[in-house]
């Protein structure tokens, strides 16, 4: 709807705002170091985070849990983006490889 954005933090939360009430709606928590990146899917129920700890995470924003971690990268993971209406997204990390994933 354009009213929602969503941060990462070095403090290892994502979170959820609701731009229209300009509040945080959700706090969630579960990486071990930094996250540098984090990506709406384009359902609005997902979000993903890429974080310092060489892992990413789905997140269903509904039952407030992560639903998936991915462990693949040797180093940090520093971006992730899901793909325009599918489950697939893709990460970029410092051990200079991409990795295309199925949320599913």
């Amino acid at each position: 709807s354009g009213s929602q954005l969503v941060t990462s933090s070095g403090d290892t939360t994502v979170r959820p705002w609701d731009l229209s009430n300009h509040g945080c709606t959700l706090t969630l928590g579960g990486h071990a170091h930094a996250i540098w990146d984090c990506s709406w899917h384009s359902c609005g129920d997902l979000v993903a985070s890429a974080s310092m700890d060489s892992t990413s995470e789905i997140w269903d924003v509904n039952s407030e849990r992560c639903r998936y971690t991915m462990c693949g990268h040797k180093d940090s993971v520093n971006s992730i983006e899901f793909l325009p209406f599918s489950n697939t997204f893709l990460t970029s990390s410092a051990d200079k490889t991409l990795s295309l994933w199925d949320a599913r």
